[in-house]
């Protein structure tokens, strides 16, 4: 049996502020998406890409989960047990991370998502629950667990962690994925939209990433390399920029509350 490859993927990161002030951009991005229980089985070919080694392009499973290391069972045993706290039994099939990867050394991930699936042999390792894993500026992250999520099938989560100084830490959070293939190619797309509750049925933000994935080899990588030399420091330059044009747009400030005593929220 073949094991799954871990795949890249070349796209754009969309923001639209609706309100109370106009705002909107888009970049160029790539990211990984890597079938994490299978890597654990089988690591990565020398030459292509480093997990949990440095190197120019690199993984490490201490960036997620509550921070554990491959001897102490890695970012997959921490993803098991939180499953399974959350009476998600049935997900024991290949687990694909989406992810930003280190480039340099250097890595910041606003969000993360963990495709979680059945076994192979229970409804064909249809998708179970997705994690969205979110870290913020000040170095606190928190999980929103969605359980039996169905691609372009909108869930809600409500918002219990600071983001943004120009988001209050109220409301919810609509989610939708999408997944299609054509012939050999694969695209996704992770979309998150904000709501505050204070306007009926009305947006403040609308996120989204999307990219065409591939599998990881020596010359794509160094394609993204040579493009994007920089591009895990380049999100958080692009974070304080647009920072900066919301302010200089005056758009109202929320001071950061504590963060949620609880690591995950459904």
């Amino acid at each position: 049996m073949s094991h799954p490859v871990p795949l890249i993927g070349f796209g754009q990161v969309r923001h639209s502020r609706l309100r109370p002030q106009r705002h909107a951009f888009s970049y160029p991005t790539y990211f990984l998406m890597l079938p994490l229980r299978s890597l654990q089985k089988q690591a990565p070919q020398p030459g292509q890409w480093r997990i949990n080694r440095w190197g120019l392009l690199s993984f490490f499973e201490v960036d997620h989960g509550d921070g554990r290391t491959p001897e102490q069972g890695g970012a997959m045993a921490w993803l098991d047990e939180l499953l399974q706290r959350e009476g998600i039994h049935d997900a024991t099939g290949e687990a694909w991370l989406h992810t930003y990867p280190r480039v340099l050394g250097y890595t910041f991930k606003p969000v993360s998502f963990w495709y979680c699936h059945r076994a192979a042999n229970d409804q064909g390792g249809a998708l179970r629950a997705i994690v969205v894993e979110v870290n913020n500026t000040f170095g606190e992250r928190h999980c929103y667990v969605l359980d039996s999520p169905r691609y372009g099938i909108e869930q809600r989560a409500d918002k219990v962690f600071h983001v943004s100084p120009f988001n209050p830490v109220q409301g919810h959070y609509r989610f939708r994925f999408m997944r299609s293939e054509q012939g050999d190619q694969a695209r996704t797309v992770a979309c998150v939209d904000f709501y505050d509750d204070t306007s009926a049925d009305a947006a403040v933000l609308q996120t989204s990433v999307s990219g065409t994935l591939q599998p990881i080899a020596s010359a794509v990588l160094r394609r993204a390399l040579w493009r994007y030399p920089a591009m895990t420091l380049g999100v958080v330059m692009h974070i304080h920029t647009q920072a900066l044009r919301l302010w200089l747009k005056k758009v109202p400030f929320f001071r950061k509350p504590a963060p949620p005593q609880a690591f995950v929220s459904r």
